[in-house]
């Protein structure tokens, strides 16, 4: 049996995706990506795109905008645009080092994610705290998946860690209600310095534009929830692993 095991296995071959050093993998059609918007036609518009969005990521002054931090991804400025002029593309790579980063013009331009102290420090390896503060368990789900076999996320010695003091940084998932604030602060007052923080879903980075956040981000991944590859992808360029 024991060699019927093994033979079953070595038939299976290896799981783990090729990306980055092979193509990522294929996301499904309803994936919303980095927005493409043809300004040309957005000047002479009114607008209503700007007052369908549930989140007010829309906003219209000199160029249409669109803030990847608030954006929930769910189309609806697609859907009201009445010339076709705004869609969005299928480019996972929406992570940003900067809040300011993810004020997107819609050219295609993917923001830039990259942290040369980071990269410098934890280009080779980064323990992590994940901290779920308040969350709905969408973000928390995907940026768990990246432990299974398919992503193998140690392999770019990137490692989920129990306790903080044994950590690099935390990841901060949820908005981080009252009640969450001193596990969050905790948390990040034992991991050792330096350290870094960061941010995924649209819920934690709104949160963290307020005044008031307990704690400094240095990356922020959007998304309600931002897609594994999108994770990944933030972490790697983070780190330099991957280059932008």
């Amino acid at each position: 049996m024991f060699f019927d095991i093994l033979s079953v296995r070595a038939k299976q071959g290896n799981k783990t995706m090729t990306y980055p050093d092979g193509p990522p993998p294929t996301l499904p059609d309803r994936f919303a990506g980095l927005p493409v918007i043809d300004q040309s036609i957005c000047s002479t518009c009114p607008g209503p795109c700007v007052d369908s969005c549930p989140s007010g990521a829309v906003e219209k002054a000199d160029n249409l905008t669109i803030d990847l931090g608030k954006c929930l991804f769910c189309r609806e400025c697609q859907r009201a645009c009445p010339k076709g002029a705004l869609s969005f593309g299928q480019d996972h790579r929406l992570g940003s080092s900067t809040r300011e980063g993810l004020i997107s013009l819609g050219d295609g331009a993917a923001p830039s994610a990259y942290n040369d102290r980071a990269a410098d420090l934890y280009g080779k390896v980064f323990s992590i705290r994940v901290v779920s503060a308040g969350g709905c368990g969408a973000c928390e789900a995907d940026t768990n998946v990246l432990n299974t076999l398919a992503w193998d996320l140690s392999r770019f010695g990137i490692n989920y860690a129990a306790s903080p003091r044994h950590c690099d940084g935390m990841i901060i998932i949820g908005p981080v209600p009252t009640n969450m604030v001193e596990a969050v602060v905790e948390t990040y007052r034992a991991i050792p310095e330096p350290k870094f923080v960061i941010a995924v879903g649209s819920c934690t980075v709104t949160a963290s534009s307020k005044e008031g956040f307990p704690v400094p981000v240095d990356l922020y991944i959007p998304g309600c929830p931002p897609h594994p590859l999108t994770i990944l992808d933030g972490m790697l360029r983070f780190l330099g692993k991957v280059k932008e």
